[in-house]
């Protein structure tokens, strides 16, 4: 008898500590965040701009922004969450959200030239299951005097890109694209040729279509980040929307309205408000080929059908930049010369023709039986 009650004493252990050791194991594995997605996984940001430590951001840039790995809690970010300070004392801005690419964007006044900045997302920002960052996120950047020399994609990562997009770029048609397409932090595609057509790169992926693209479509690339990859071209991208739409010199032209019919000389142009062309706009180099036109839009651009952009005097598409404030659209049958850097979408009806780059920020890329030139580096 001794020797069963024994026995049953050590068979009762031997299941409560199978019983211990599972609930342990499952508890464990719970508990261990396996992605960005996962409830208990705090959020992360994944980058922002300013880049940190940088020393020749314009001074007339006033929009600061970050990137999170995953959806935040609007309700949690905002103006004392997210706030930059220069020696100590608060900068005034207003603070929204794109909820679409997760980035929480500071606007401020004209930033002052030669000066030290802090940006900081505190704790208090949270993912929409309530989860705060683990650790504060501080960065700095400081501001030249004056702007420094343009920082454009035509001389960065994204020169090679004739699309780039947000988050998600869409063909109908036997679109081509004579160049690169990216897509960052989006990871689909849809509506160009399947493999060996079109040649892919990254972890998204794609629906075919018709498209063509000559050079590589970066999908979300894998990291380590290289110099051609798509979040490569984003930053860049960033960089260059930032400069363009905080330059002051030459003193800016303004313009209004609709541009048809009209003939500009180099030079900064700025519209306020929504701008478009109807008819052919001719941008005259005077003989100069290295003669630069910039156009600030402060809302929405869009072309007419069969418009055109008309180039006289040595004027050459990639030194002609178009800085949208919205979206982009170009009419169908129309001609356009010249790099759209958008805040968010760009769209391009039937049949339009490109040479240049359409290059969205925070939005998508949409095709319809076009070709996209890209034109030359400098």
């Amino acid at each position: 008898m001794l020797t069963l009650n024994v026995r049953n004493l050590w068979m009762a252990a031997f299941l409560s500590a199978a019983v211990l050791a599972g609930c342990s194991a499952n508890t464990k594995t719970a508990g261990t965040p396996t992605n960005p997605g996962d409830p208990s996984t705090p959020p992360t940001v994944t980058s922002v701009t300013p880049p940190d430590a940088s020393t020749l951001v314009c001074p007339n840039t006033a929009v600061i922004t970050a990137t999170f790995n995953k959806a935040m809690n609007l309700a949690t970010i905002s103006a004392s969450t997210f706030t930059v300070t220069s020696t100590g004392a608060g900068v005034s801005g207003q603070v929204t959200y794109i909820s679409a690419t997760n980035v929480p964007v500071f606007t401020a006044a004209t930033l002052p030239a030669s000066t030290n900045f802090t940006a900081t997302i505190t704790t208090g920002a949270k993912d929409t299951f309530g989860h705060p960052l683990a650790a504060a996120k501080i960065w700095t950047f400081t501001t030249s005097a004056p702007c420094p020399p343009p920082a454009l994609p035509t001389s960065a990562a994204a020169c090679t890109y004739g699309i780039l997009a947000a988050t998600t770029s869409t063909n109908t048609g036997a679109s081509t694209v004579r160049g690169d397409l990216g897509l960052t932090p989006g990871s689909s595609v849809v509506g160009f040729q399947d493999p060996p057509a079109n040649t892919y790169v990254g972890g998204g992926t794609h629906t075919g279509g018709l498209g063509l693209v000559t050079g590589t479509i970066h999908l979300t690339d894998p990291p380590p980040t290289s110099p051609t990859s798509a979040a490569a071209a984003q930053a860049a991208l960033t960089v260059a929307y930032l400069d363009l739409a905080g330059r002051t010199a030459p003193a800016p032209a303004t313009v209004a309205g609709d541009l048809g019919g009209l003939t500009l000389a180099p030079g900064l142009y700025k519209s306020t408000s929504t701008l478009g062309i109807t008819g052919a706009l001719t941008l005259d180099g005077g003989g100069n080929a290295n003669a630069i036109w910039i156009f600030q839009i402060a809302s929405s651009f869009t072309t007419a059908g069969s418009s055109s952009i008309v180039l006289a005097g040595g004027a050459q598409s990639h030194n002609i930049f178009w800085q949208v404030g919205s979206s982009a659209t170009l009419g169908t049958n129309s001609t356009f010369n010249g790099s759209i850097l958008a805040l968010t979408d760009i769209t391009l009806k039937t049949g339009a023709t490109l040479n240049g780059r359409a290059l969205a920020r925070n939005g998508a890329v949409a095709l319809d039986t076009n070709i996209v030139t890209v034109p030359s580096c400098p």
